[in-house]
């Protein structure tokens, strides 16, 4: 039996989430990324694409391309969000689900002609995506993982496209040899020195031509570009650990400064726990000097999600960390061994009062945004979350903590 394999692709996603959450953001050209010299243009919008911008560039030369460009630092707390979202849909529709990305997914529906025609179902499912999020979304549909993708980047944007059982080399053959998947901008121009420009010189080409030059790499491009894939669909887990990390635009020997934003980290961190519905037993801090030299120390503890447990036990692990008195380059907290679960009651510590605070807290955060309610400590550290207040001006509110 031939496979169906369905490829999904949120289109330009964050900038998508970032025009759901702001209508006025609507065909303007939209950069995302980290704000600063050092910082990279994590997604784009097709109004900035056509100055030549591009993932993975740096900002600064984005900004230099498209002068006219809104800039956004983005929060990867609401991008997960939303793709939690989407994942949830995906998941509840399909026999088998791979979750190759936050933004990008595949399913097996081999065997679901049967019942339903695959491209009709697919079709259903794309436009219950969009009706049910707001964000726009592609689909390639084919044999196997590779066509699937090619063809949902040929869909794109906001579209769908089916390559039929036997016409993969058709459909693949007059593409730029760019589009094979894995092929990098090195092996590109390695192509391009041969005179390789479309993927139908590659499907024409001897295999062991292209071994000669690429080594093993080069018999898989020209499986790919022969539409060739027996990748399996490797079905998806939940995550079982959650971080966040700060790279700093000046390296920094402030340690007020550090403890506050490690105080920041784990708050947000922990929050997103608790939406989640999430434990953690182990938990770690990183720190990368101005040397490049990096240091990690973990810590298992009892099961919690609470903010006033784990921030104690975080700033313990950076005082015995930090020893070498150098400039920091970056700074992180990660939550690990992580299991379903609600945060249950300390008899020894915790009041009636201290666990309705946090579900009042964590409702303002649902409604408002993560960074809506925060410790004083936590303000102004400018570590996590969006660049524009989702107040709209109105300042956060602040929770002073003693022990924080």
């Amino acid at each position: 039996m031939n496979r169906t394999i369905l490829h999904l692709d949120l289109d330009t996603f964050f900038v998508s989430v970032e025009r759901l959450l702001d209508s006025r953001l609507k065909g303007k050209p939209l950069l995302v990324g980290g704000i600063s010299d050092r910082g990279v243009v994590a997604a784009c919008s097709y109004e900035a694409r056509v100055f030549g911008v591009h993932s993975g560039m740096p900002m600064k030369m984005a900004r230099n391309l498209c002068k006219k460009a809104i800039v956004i630092k983005g929060d990867a707390s609401v991008y997960t969000r939303h793709s939690e979202i989407v994942t949830q849909i995906i998941q509840e529709s399909v026999p088998v689900l791979e979750k190759a990305s936050i933004d990008e997914f595949y399913a097996d529906l081999t065997g679901m002609d049967k019942f339903f025609g695959t491209y009709k179902y697919s079709s259903e499912l794309r436009q219950r995506i969009i009706k049910e999020t707001g964000l726009p979304i592609s689909f390639g549909l084919s044999i196997n993982k590779v066509v699937s993708k090619v063809a949902t980047g040929e869909a794109k944007p906001n579209n769908q496209l089916k390559i039929d059982f036997g016409y993969e080399k058709s459909f693949l053959a007059p593409l730029s040899i760019k589009k094979i998947p894995m092929v990098g901008e090195k092996t590109y121009q390695t192509l391009r020195y041969l005179g390789i420009k479309q993927v139908q010189t590659i499907q024409n080409m001897p295999k062991n031509l292209l071994f000669n030059v690429l080594g093993k790499n080069g018999i898989l491009i020209w499986d790919r570009a022969n539409g060739i894939d027996n990748s399996p669909i490797i079905p998806f887990s939940e995550r079982k650990s959650i971080s966040t990390e700060r790279t700093f635009d000046s390296d920094t020997i402030d340690v007020h400064y550090l403890r506050n934003l490690l105080i920041a980290m784990t708050e947000n961190l922990a929050y997103q726990l608790r939406r989640g519905k999430k434990l953690t037993a182990c938990i770690s801090v990183k720190i990368r000097y101005s040397d490049f030299q990096t240091y990690s120390k973990q810590l298992k503890i009892p099961y919690t999600s609470a903010d006033h447990l784990l921030i104690p036990k975080i700033l313990e692990l950076f005082k015995q960390l930090y020893q070498r008195r150098l400039l920091v380059r970056l700074i992180g907290v990660k939550f690990s061994h992580l299991v379903h679960g609600n945060y249950q009651i300390n008899l020894f510590e915790d009041t009636e009062e201290a666990i309705n605070l946090y579900q009042a807290l964590d409702k303002v955060r649902m409604k408002f945004g993560d960074r809506s309610v925060m410790r004083a400590a936590a303000i102004g550290t400018k570590s996590i979350g969006r660049m524009n207040n989702p107040f709209d001006g109105k300042p956060p509110i602040i929770l002073a903590h003693r022990k924080a």
